[in-house]
C-alpha cells in the first residue's frame, strides 16, 4: 500500500483540478475510524463540533485514521478554540476545520492559532513542545519547520454574514478550503421559514450565495468544499466546481448499509410468507 501523501501535495492536487473525497467522523470509534482510513476516502474530519469527544478520545480518533492513506481533519468548535486547535495538530492532524465564521478577524484569529510563530511577518501564535505525535516522523525542528507550508486550514461558510464578508475573509493567504455548509446557511438566510422542505435548496437565495461563494474561491485561489448526504448531487457540485467533498459520516453509512439491509430482509420474508417487518424506526421506514 502507498504511503500517505502530505498536507502539501493534498492541497497542491485540489488545486490541480483533482477531487478529493471523503466522510466525518461522528461514532466516537477509533475501530471505524481505522477501518474507514483504509477505504478509498482521501480524507476523515474528527467532528467536535457535533460529538461527544475530549481530547483523549480525540487523539485516539487522530491516531487511528493516520493508520491508512487518508488524511486527517478535526472540526473544532469554532475560531477562538485555541485548546481544540492545539491539541488536534500535537495529535498529528493534517488539518482543522474552523466553523461558524462570520468575518474576516475571525477567521484571522482562527488562523493564528493555527500558524507557528513568524514574527517577521507579523503571524501565529501555536506553541511548541516535544515530544507530540505530530512530530514523531520529522523530529521537533523538521516538523515546526514545515508545519506552516503542511497543515490545512478550512473555514466553514454556514452563515449569512460570512457569505456578506466572503471576499474579504478569502483574502486571508493561509486558508485554503472554504466548506459551505448548505443547511445552516439556508437556515442563516431565513429559508427555512420562507419555504417549503426541501425547496430552500435550490431556492434562487441559496444559489447567489453559492455562486458568490465559488467566485470568491476562484478569485483568491482557494478550494471549494461542501457537505452532503450521500452521493445525490455529488456529480453537480464537481461541475460546479466543488473539490473537497462530504459524502455523510460515519453514522449515515452504517444507517443507509442498515436500510438497505431492513429492506432485503423485509423483501426476502415476504416470499417465505413469514412477512417480517422489524421494529418501528424512522431511519429505516
Amino acid at each position: 500500500m502507498a504511503g500517505r501523501i502530505t498536507g502539501e501535495q493534498f492541497k497542491t492536487e485540489l488545486r490541480e483540478d483533482k477531487t478529493k473525497m471523503g466522510l466525518f467522523i461522528n461514532s466516537n470509534s477509533p475501530v471505524v475510524a481505522e477501518q474507514l482510513s483504509v477505504s478509498a476516502y482521501d480524507w476523515l474530519l474528527i467532528d467536535t463540533q457535533h460529538s461527544p469527544f475530549d481530547y483523549q478520545s480525540l487523539s485516539n480518533q487522530i491516531s487511528a485514521v493516520n493508520k491508512g492513506q487518508a488524511l486527517s481533519f478535526v472540526r473544532v468548535q469554532g475560531f477562538a478554540d485555541r485548546f481544540g486547535i492545539q491539541q488536534s495538530l500535537d495529535a498529528g492532524a493534517n488539518g482543522v476545520l474552523i466553523p461558524y465564521v462570520n468575518n474576516r478577524a475571525e477567521v484571522d484569529e482562527a488562523v493564528n492559532c493555527c500558524l507557528f510563530p513568524e514574527p517577521s511577518k507579523h503571524q501565529g501564535s501555536r506553541s511548541i513542545y516535544f515530544p507530540l505525535r505530530c512530530s514523531n516522523d520529522a523530529g521537533l525542528l523538521g516538523y515546526v519547520g514545515a508545519a506552516n507550508k503542511q497543515s490545512i486550514i478550512a473555514i466553514q461558510v454556514e452563515t449569512k454574514d460570512c457569505i456578506d464578508n466572503i471576499d474579504d475573509i478569502l483574502a486571508n493567504p493561509h486558508v485554503d478550503i472554504a466548506f459551505l455548509g448548505r443547511n445552516d446557511l439556508a437556515m442563516s438566510m431565513g429559508l427555512f421559514e420562507k419555504y417549503k422542505f426541501p425547496d430552500m435548496y435550490t431556492s434562487p437565495e441559496l444559489n447567489g450565495a453559492i455562486d458568490k461563494l465559488l467566485a470568491a474561491c476562484k478569485k483568491h485561489n482557494k478550494i471549494a468544499g461542501l457537505f452532503l448526504f450521500g452521493t445525490d448531487g455529488v456529480e453537480e457540485s464537481i461541475k460546479k466546481g466543488f473539490r473537497f467533498v462530504a459524502v455523510g459520516n460515519d453514522l449515515h453509512h452504517i444507517l443507509t448499509a442498515n436500510k438497505q439491509m431492513v429492506e432485503k430482509l423485509r423483501e426476502i420474508t415476504v416470499s417465505t410468507g413469514h412477512n417480517w417487518k422489524g421494529n418501528a424506526s424512522n431511519l429505516t421506514g
